[in-house]
């Protein structure tokens, strides 16, 4: 590692745990030491000591439009102009809103938060208010946030640093949560009949447990069960919406929840998330409902103003064009493994990308855990070597934005090549 991110990273250790603010940037699932980034622009990040990566992380997956675009740069300063916080509605927040309902219809109301988890966990209580249970199902491997809920058999950097559940969480808390593998529509049903349940949460294609696609008919099933149930069905959307079809999975899929959470994207960079659905569910939130959820910095104008222009300039077209790339990218990974006699299965949904060291199609968090984690860690730093950074975790999806044309696809995709035979010794 180089001296200066050395340095950085050293002082960091001294004052916070880890030296992150985010276990999986520890580097703990790939071994070595992690780098201390200096800045972005376009499809490009550069270390502490000058070095350059083309990013597929992208800020796990905000950066549509890569790094320091110009159209959020400049919504930023023209709203940073007028102030960082109000703790007050603008005008903003009504207008990223009415954006955001309109890409998804389905979402009659929406509610602003600051982060995933509290999107997620603002979502789960509604529901249990809603339905009257206390009981909820997640899927093996799926992360929904750090709330105690759904730390239970979750994936993410949990799934990285071997942490099936996490200390703190109460049993009483965990035995709430009822766990089914992915793509297993069987195994729902028997809990469900088992159990009444308040709510089943799924992310529509997993990316917390690496890139997992749902088989056919998998979300169908979900809401017929959820239906006849009388329970909840809430889609996670942190990861996917905006990322897997410009209405997200909605739109990808045709199942309609009766909840979905938001995120990364919606906030362009910036701390923001959402959660939305029915109107007759959302007016159940304080003040128009019993539900309690605030926020001191909830409906931010920075973040707003990020989100706006970032939802703005990413229109079905551009959305198209990102796709196209990203399939580029993963066919070409594909074709590189196995011209080096890898084990290697990958697969993308919009601009949203996976693969796994494994010869056969994962469908479910065991298939994820039977790829081949240290052929993964030895690609990881060989492409790092060559100016590819990639998530440093065999279990986290990967992301392209607009800003990587054809130029750096094929790039990334020579250094990466470059990388497999490497790592195949």
């Amino acid at each position: 590692m180089s001296s200066a991110s050395a340095r950085i990273v050293a002082r960091a250790r001294a004052v916070m745990p880890g030296g992150v603010s985010s276990p999986v940037r520890a580097f703990g699932g790939v071994g070595g030491e992690p780098f201390i980034v200096a800045r972005g622009e376009g499809a490009r990040i550069w270390d502490a000591d000058g070095r350059e990566y083309i990013d597929f992380v992208l800020s796990w997956g905000p950066l549509v439009l890569g790094h320091a675009a110009p159209a959020v740069l400049d919504a930023l300063d023209d709203a940073m102009r007028r102030g960082t916080s109000f703790g007050i509605t603008t005008a903003l927040e009504v207008e990223l809103a009415e954006l955001i309902v309109q890409r998804m219809p389905h979402l009659e109301m929406v509610r602003f938060v600051s982060s995933g988890t509290e999107a997620t966990m603002s979502a789960l209580r509604l529901a249990r208010a809603a339905t009257g249970r206390d009981a909820f199902l997640k899927f093996d491997g799926c992360y929904h946030g750090h709330a105690d809920s759904f730390l239970v058999r979750a994936g993410s950097g949990v799934a990285t640093l071997g942490l099936p559940n996490s200390p703190g969480v109460p049993d009483a808390v965990a035995a709430l949560t009822r766990v089914a593998p992915f793509n297993d529509a069987n195994a729902v049903h028997e809990i469900a009949r088992e159990q009444p349940l308040a709510a089943i949460i799924v992310e529509p294609v997993v990316g917390n447990a690496g890139f997992i696609a749902p088989d056919p008919g998998f979300l169908q099933a979900l809401r017929t069960i959820a239906s006849d149930t009388g329970a909840l069905l809430i889609f996670d959307e942190v990861m996917t919406g905006f990322r897997i079809a410009p209405g997200g999975a909605r739109e990808r899929f045709g199942v309609t929840p009766d909840l979905t959470t938001l995120g990364k994207v919606i906030g362009g960079g910036l701390p923001v998330a959402a959660y939305g659905g029915r109107r007759d569910l959302m007016e159940r939130i304080a003040p128009e409902g019993p539900v309690y959820q605030a926020g001191t910095l909830s409906g931010n104008p920075l973040a707003m103003a990020a989100g706006l222009a970032t939802l703005r300039a990413l229109t079905p077209a551009l959305h198209d064009r990102i796709a196209a790339r990203t399939e580029r990218l993963v066919q070409g990974m594909i074709s590189s493994a196995a011209r080096h006699g890898l084990p290697f299965t990958a697969a993308h949904a919009g601009s949203m990308f996976g693969f796994f060291f494994r010869r056969e199609p994962v469908r479910d968090f065991h298939g994820a855990k039977e790829s081949d984690t240290a052929l993964f860690r030895r690609f990881f730093h060989e492409a790092l070597e060559r100016g590819v950074y990639l998530a440093p975790s065999p279990f986290e999806a990967a992301f392209m934005s607009a800003a990587h044309g054809d130029a750096e696809v094929e790039l990334a995709l020579e250094r990466m090549d470059d990388a497999m035979r490497a790592a195949r010794a």
